[in-house]
């Protein structure tokens, strides 16, 4: 039976980050990612679809006799912990990807799901729904 684990991710989970911020966080990251709705102070001008990136990874045989000795004896297995990681970054790679082809310059509701497909072998699913973004243009008084 495989175990689904779902869990939400925001990218930006500080507001004040895009404000302060912003032209540093424009440098690192081409897509606005965020695991709420909308974007805080933009406006979404043009739903374009559902995305999603998926990595299949496994540890070669050493890492998996060091961490079948952890999981005896107890304690975090880094080389699980590594992988892991490494898959979020590939399958949020890959996402953001199919994103940019769509012509997204953000992605809302971004949500990862993890499944064991073997002993030692873990899949890992990012997916949102890609979106145009403008600014909101304040109004004028007059």
């Amino acid at each position: 039976m495989m175990t689904y684990l779902i869990f939400s991710v925001t990218i930006f989970n500080n507001l004040r980050l895009i404000s302060n911020k912003q032209e540093s966080m424009k440098a690192r990251f081409s897509m606005i990612m965020t695991n709420i709705e909308s974007v805080p102070g933009k406006k979404i001008t043009s739903l374009l679809g559902m995305v999603s990136g998926s990595t299949v990874r496994a540890k070669h045989a050493g890492k998996d006799i060091c961490a079948s000795f952890k999981n005896f004896f107890g304690g975090e297995i880094k080389g699980y912990t590594e992988l892991m990681e490494e898959s979020r970054k590939e399958a949020t790679q890959r996402m953001v990807q199919q994103a940019t082809k769509l012509g997204a310059n953000a992605i809302i509701n971004v949500r990862y799901a993890t499944s064991a497909i073997a002993a030692g072998a873990a899949e890992v699913y990012a997916y949102g729904t890609a979106v145009k973004v403008d600014d909101i243009q304040p109004k004028t008084q007059g």
